[in-house]
């Protein structure tokens, strides 16, 4: 009787490489850090919706009184938390299901805050593949404050003049930035690169706009109205910037052909705030920057529970790690400012290559 060979063993495959960020990412999911966390959310949803009828509810006390005033900066404070509830949609973080987080970002952003959920994610997807880096990121591309060197060398006249000293003005100056968010938005809609469903976006915000128009006219009169306006959005837009600016502001910012890898190029650009509850509450989670640039989709409430797997990563792999208060924060960027308007001697220099040859 003939025995038959045994059938050869199929070649062995080679060991999937393992890479460090890959790790990370085990790490933090089998800490159960990526599970959606909805009841809270609803709960922060709710809390904020009180919020609000109670705004309102003191501006219809007071309509009749230039105290009504009083009610329009908390009214930019909530309306900044339904903002943050949108920015939190868009990146996937509050429902399980894509169509779920798409309409509540449209929602909150649209609908409540009066900004395009299109024109939103474009910008944003974009600084957050590669958040510093020059001609890719808009957010430190701007035609009044230099964010970098090579904008400041670009300046001519009293703009020029004015960017000597823009550590100065900057905070000021976000008090206009709640205008430009609006007016960002809806030029964005108007040359149609808002994305797709743009109708959508169109539609909510003129809805927004229609109400609450509408509202201040026939509460508090023209007059009134328009300085009622006034002080929201000049309190919406140094709320909104107070949010953001301290995450990226005076960090390294990455010239135009300059490589850098996933890791290094998220933690290296961001900048944590610390504090506590209240921190969380006023900044929507976006002090926690780089555990939010590295882990996106990653539910805000679980943010802070996934510092300790990054400060740790980062020590172990030579990364530096920022975090400071806020008030550093605000002296760091306003002396960074005024360094990059006095000194853009050397256009060309990357301070994110000459940060990591110091290192």
């Amino acid at each position: 009787m003939t025995t038959l060979p045994a059938p050869a063993s199929p070649p062995a495959r080679p060991a999937r490489r393992t890479t460090p960020y890959a790790a990370l990412t085990a790490a933090v999911q089998e800490a159960g850090l990526m599970r959606r966390r909805t009841g809270r959310y609803w709960v922060r949803i709710a809390a904020t919706t009180l919020a609000f009828a109670a705004v309102v509810t003191g501006t219809v006390l007071l309509r009749g009184s230039w105290l009504v005033l009083l009610t329009a900066a908390p009214l930019a404070l909530v309306l900044t938390q339904f903002a943050f509830l949108g920015h939190d949609g868009a990146h996937r973080q509050i429902f399980a299901t894509h169509r779920g987080n798409e309409w509540a970002a449209r929602i909150f952003a649209a609908l409540l805050t009066g900004l395009s959920y299109g024109w939103w994610m474009g910008k944003h997807t974009r600084h957050h593949q590669a958040p510093n880096k020059r001609g890719t990121d808009t957010d430190i591309e701007s035609d009044v404050v230099s964010f970098h060197p090579e904008a400041a060398a670009g300046r001519r006249g009293p703009l020029r003049w004015a960017t000597a000293g823009q550590g100065w003005w900057f905070w000021p100056l976000l008090l206009l930035a709640g205008l430009n968010l609006h007016a960002d938005s809806v030029r964005t809609m108007v040359r149609g690169r808002a994305g797709r469903r743009r109708w959508i976006d169109t539609s909510f915000i003129v809805v927004h706009w229609a109400v609450y128009g509408a509202a201040l006219v026939l509460l508090l009169g023209p007059g009134r109205g328009a300085a009622f306006l006034g002080v929201h959005l000049a309190a919406f837009g140094l709320a909104m910037g107070g949010a953001f600016a301290p995450n990226h502001v005076g960090m390294p910012v990455v010239a135009r052909e300059t490589k850098v890898d996933y890791i290094r190029r998220q933690v290296l650009t961001s900048r944590n705030i610390s504090g506590g509850w209240l921190v969380d509450l006023v900044m929507g989670g976006l002090n926690h920057q780089v555990e939010h640039h590295l882990f996106p989709s990653m539910p805000r409430p679980n943010l802070r529970a996934a510092r300790p797997f990054v400060q740790r990563f980062c020590a172990e792999h030579g990364i530096a790690y920022t975090e400071t208060s806020l008030p550093r924060a605000v002296a760091d960027i306003t002396r960074y400012l005024n360094e990059v308007g006095l000194a853009a001697r050397d256009p060309f220099r990357c301070p994110l290559v000459a940060h990591l040859r110091a290192g």
